[in-house]
């Protein structure tokens, strides 16, 4: 066994983890930490806790103390300086004619990095940017090409629900969402119902796939024909949850519900056509 604490370095980022060593850490503690972008700020959000050392392929970087008032006052500075950043960085985007939008600007602790996240349709040539800034910063400048989902990470907005954007609140990490989760909720294929702010599939359709994936083995489907104790017929509808089919049987003007035990299909029905299938398809990209 070994002793882990999980640290994040921004409010809804990804879980790092540290070898705590003599320190006791607690949740909401800060932390200066070793990475591979160098010193960074971060703030605890696992306390002290024994996993199984097998769970980690590679050594874990210790922590390196608690932080400090300077500290604090050394992340505020860096913060006012990524303001300053992000305003001469979107200037200078205008200047090179560049056909790319400034998301976010990041110090990192010690300073010795600023890294300018950006959007872009395709690929873009910022050499002469980066010499620019560099010119101006005079310390090392990288520039990173980001999807639409991480920024509306980024950015926030607000979704369809009326709430606060999930990957913006508490989502740490994305987890891949598909058509098929869509399909197998019943719900409506049409792109403007299922997409989120950032235009692609919404991060909630993830959230109950697997009980309506669970529940819906073995019910019969909209188009199935079907055997029901009143004679054959057609599903029309389904009750996933309710583990129900509404079927209209042949010759019979009055649907009628049926358990999903009573129901026996004789043929399946055809898979989905699905006639926008280009554009659902560009809702699965990053």
């Amino acid at each position: 066994m070994i002793e882990i604490v999980g640290v994040r370095f921004k409010p809804v980022g990804k879980i790092y983890y540290f070898a705590p060593g003599q320190f006791q850490l607690n949740v909401g503690d800060g932390v200066i930490v070793e990475t591979a972008r160098g010193i960074e700020f971060g703030k605890v959000v696992i306390a002290n806790r024994e996993i199984d050392e097998k769970t980690f392929h590679s050594e874990l970087k210790p922590v390196i103390r608690l932080a400090t008032e300077n500290d604090y006052k050394t992340l505020q500075n860096n913060k006012k300086k990524q303001d300053e950043a992000f305003r001469v960085c979107s200037e200078k985007i205008k200047k090179h004619h560049l056909d790319m939008y400034l998301v976010d600007v990041e110090y990192t602790f010690d300073c010795g990095k600023v890294l300018f996240y950006f959007t872009a349709d395709g690929r873009i040539d910022f050499r002469e940017l980066v010499k620019d800034l560099a010119a101006t910063f005079r310390t090392r400048i990288e520039l990173r090409q980001i999807g639409v989902r991480d920024e509306a990470k980024e950015l926030g907005s607000i979704g369809i629900c009326g709430r606060p954007l999930c990957c913006n609140t508490f989502l740490g990490e994305f987890e891949p969402v598909s058509i098929k989760m869509a399909k197998e909720q019943g719900l409506s294929l049409n792109p403007t119902k299922i997409s989120g702010a950032c235009g692609r599939l919404m991060c909630c359709l993830n959230y109950e796939y697997e009980t309506y994936e669970a529940f819906g083995k073995g019910l019969a489907r909209e188009g199935s024909y079907v055997k029901t104790p009143d004679g054959n017929g057609t599903v029309i509808a389904s009750n996933i949850l309710g583990q129900k089919v509404t079927v209209k049987i042949d010759k019979q003007d009055i649907p009628k519900e049926y358990d999903k035990n009573d129901v026996t299909v004789i043929k399946h029905a055809a898979a989905r056509d699905d006639a926008n299938a280009a554009d659902l398809k560009k809702l699965e990209g990053n």
